[in-house]
């Protein structure tokens, strides 16, 4: 029964009680568990094709039946694809993400295109600064050698979380949220996106670079996709320094990967020369 106040339209009414009508085909494209693929069979005629082969042959084979596609945003649906399934109304990215989906072809052919927004907002946040914690605590090293009897003695102490300054990239709704998380820490909180932020009481930072140079802790937290691929690059992450911490929640292509090996590697060598803190550095 609908809720008081609601007005249901008649033919919706007939259609749910009296007329038993097909679930609308449904190709996943996205890695789902057991629970969530049985959950969306309840509703959905599903197809599920979470790998590149499975994907191409589903859609040469049974794309004209396809009437909504589920998706992220790292995996996406070309313009092509869709061309090849000419009955599908609807895309659904499964989170914030959708750089991946040709947005300018659904456009043009009306296909309705949705999103999560702000379904793992805490969750990523949450995340985010758990990342932040383990990181400059050197929580993974430091369990790893107590496990092999390494006692304190013999590990140089880690660094404070509380009270270090914090550069985030990208002071969206979960970079903000990250910002809050950060407070409880007593951080500084300086940030750098295209333009400042109304209303943000956070240190504005005209430049990555100068965030970078400024920051002992850079999270990024910044949209993916061409206008920010490789934003963090050699010259950043020199930057940041070696004594500098990275937390990267965001697209990975944010972060250029040959140049973050690179540095990495540097950092092994300059800690050579001190045992101590390469015990927990590692």
């Amino acid at each position: 029964m609908p809720a008081p106040g609601l007005r249901v339209p008649a033919a919706l009414a007939l259609e749910a009680s009296t007329v038993s009508t097909p679930r609308i085909p449904l190709l996943a494209l996205n890695t789902l568990s057991p629970q969530h693929q049985a959950q969306i069979a309840a509703v959905y005629d599903l197809h599920y094709a979470p790998t590149p082969n499975d994907r191409t042959q589903a859609i040469a084979t049974q794309g004209g039946r396809f009437r909504a596609v589920l998706t992220i945003g790292s995996t996406g649906l070309s313009a092509q694809e869709m061309e090849a399934m000419p009955a599908i109304e609807l895309v659904c990215a499964l989170g914030a993400g959708y750089e991946n989906i040709a947005l300018d072809a659904a456009r043009a052919r009306g296909i309705a295109v949705a999103n999560g927004a702000g379904t793992n907002d805490d969750c990523v946040a949450d995340h985010a600064f758990g990342l932040l914690i383990a990181i400059v605590r050197g929580l993974r090293p430091l369990d790893r050698l107590c496990r092999e009897g390494v006692w304190r003695d013999a590990i140089g102490l880690p660094p404070n979380v509380s009270g270090k300054r914090l550069g985030i990239f990208g002071l969206g709704t979960i970079g903000q949220k990250i910002a809050r998380r950060a407070a409880g820490f007593d951080m500084q909180i300086g940030y750098h996106n295209r333009n400042p932020k109304d209303g943000v009481p956070h240190q504005y930072f005209g430049s990555l670079r100068e965030l970078a140079e400024w920051c002992d802790v850079l999270v990024c937290a910044t949209p993916g996709g061409p206008a920010t691929r490789h934003a963090v690059n050699a010259e950043i992450l020199d930057a940041i320094g070696p004594l500098g911490y990275l937390v990267n929640i965001a697209r990975g292509s944010v972060v250029d990967t040959e140049a973050l090996a690179e540095a990495i590697e540097l950092i092994q060598i300059t800690w050579l020369g001190c045992p101590s803190a390469a015990a927990w550095k590692q």
